[in-house]
């Protein structure tokens, strides 16, 4: 069955050590770009989807091609002027230089670009500072940018959740980032909230990326449905390994990022539907977030490779999917086997449940076979852990701490903020 499918994404719940028709009523993704590093990805992806759903055509019957590029196009865009799409999207940032150069590269592509009144900035920033994000930027400006957010809601017919893109390292992204997020709870109670967060270099970005790390995810646990976690350090590893880029920028660490992130979200077929999928978001929580505890999720795309070589080079479906299952299980000791390996998953969560597959029988973004992992597992119990230990440690000598109590954020909030992610990694500890 697998093999007639040329893309392929396999969802995996609670795992232990790793690593639309054309009728009918389409659901619409709201994107909220936060911050420099937000935008930039958010930039990217709505570019990888737009190339894909418009590449995608003649590939299959027509009828296919249509129902993916028809799902594709009123998931993510709404209709705009002279033939180019309008991006379902607020961009946010306290700067404006990222949002400038953001919305005018999208406009040269002819394709698809941002709405004229979609994006929100001031002349200063947040200063790496999580709190001045969070505590003065957030209030100070909340129902301007909610403004924005409803505007967008109301072009979609059926809202289907918001999507936020943000850095957890900076100030803006992180800060006000998380600020949105909890406003968007309480505005939208009954919408998905999915945060993609980008987890800092491990040598270091800001000299207080930590203190901003555990800040940012000990909030997000409490107003996010889930947690999307991409490490900064691992897709350098892909740029620099598989893609062969000798030198690399920011760009193409976020191409990347928004292949994988792309791979996820465009529309798919899940398992025994005879429609694509209309809402990812919510496919996704009821997938990978069966229990409010664990709302961390990893992603893994395969193949990645520069173009050069992609002409070359032909996959087969078992090769990918054995692949895929070892870097799932790259630091657990077990004996190779399928998805359906009840020890994969914790013990209370039966294989059958605990996993699902979603196929599309089109290509995606030149790739002819490519399959996509995402799990919640403890993939990220050992990074976690080394962030919270070198916050705690910053913390103990009350290092730059005076930076976060002038803009309103207390000792007890940090300590509130470390009991948190201290019982997040204990229960995915004892999974």
């Amino acid at each position: 069955m697998i093999s007639v499918y040329k893309c392929l994404g396999i969802v995996a719940g609670l795992t232990t050590e790793t690593s639309c028709t054309l009728a009918g009523s389409r659901m619409s993704i709201v994107t909220v770009q936060l911050g420099q590093c937000g935008n930039q990805i958010g930039q990217e992806l709505f570019n990888v989807i737009s190339n894909d759903s418009h590449s995608s055509r003649g590939q299959c019957p027509k009828t296919e091609s249509e129902a993916y590029s028809i799902c594709s196009q009123e998931r993510f865009f709404s209709e705009g002027q002279n033939g180019a799409a309008s991006a379902r999207a607020v961009l946010v940032d306290m700067e404006p230089k990222v949002i400038s150069h953001t919305i005018s590269t999208a406009a040269k592509s002819g394709r698809w670009k941002y709405g004229d009144q979609s994006s929100f900035c001031q002349k200063q920033g947040s200063g790496n500072n999580w709190a001045n994000g969070f505590c003065v930027h957030g209030p100070r400006h909340e129902e301007d940018i909610m403004d924005l957010v409803r505007r967008e809601v109301e072009k979609c017919d059926r809202l289907g959740g918001f999507f936020n893109m943000m850095s957890m390292a900076g100030g803006t992204g992180s800060g006000m980032g998380t600020y949105i997020t909890q406003c968007l709870r309480d505005t939208y109670p009954h919408s998905f909230i999915l945060n993609q967060v980008t987890w800092p270099y491990g040598t270091g970005e800001v000299i207080v990326q930590n203190y901003n790390s555990v800040l940012t995810l000990s909030h997000l646990y409490q107003s996010s449905d889930a947690i999307l976690v991409q490490e900064n350090d691992t897709v350098h590893k892909i740029c620099a390994q598989l893609m062969n880029i000798k030198q690399i920028s920011f760009k193409d660490v976020n191409k990347v990022i928004a292949h994988q992130l792309g791979s996820v979200l465009q529309p798919a077929y899940t398992e025994g539907a005879s429609e694509y999928n209309r809402n990812p978001l919510g496919e996704l929580m009821k997938s990978m977030v069966c229990h409010p505890e664990y709302k961390l999720l990893g992603l893994r795309n395969i193949p990645q490779m520069s173009e050069t070589s992609l002409a070359y080079s032909v996959f087969t479906w078992p090769g990918l999917l054995k692949h895929l299952r070892q870097m799932l299980i790259a630091n657990a000791k077990m004996e190779e086997g399928g998805f359906m390996d009840p020890a994969l998953y914790t013990s209370w969560l039966p294989p059958g449940v605990a996993s699902s597959t979603w196929r599309t029988p089109m290509s995606f973004n030149r790739y002819e076979k490519s399959a996509t992992l995402v799990s919640n597992s403890q993939f990220l119990l050992k990074p976690l852990d080394g962030i919270v230990g070198k916050a705690w440690n910053m913390f103990a000598s009350r290092a730059y701490v005076h930076q976060y109590t002038q803009f309103g954020i207390s000792e007890e909030d940090f300590l509130d903020s470390f009991t948190a992610l201290e019982q997040v990694i204990a229960s995915y500890t004892h999974l």
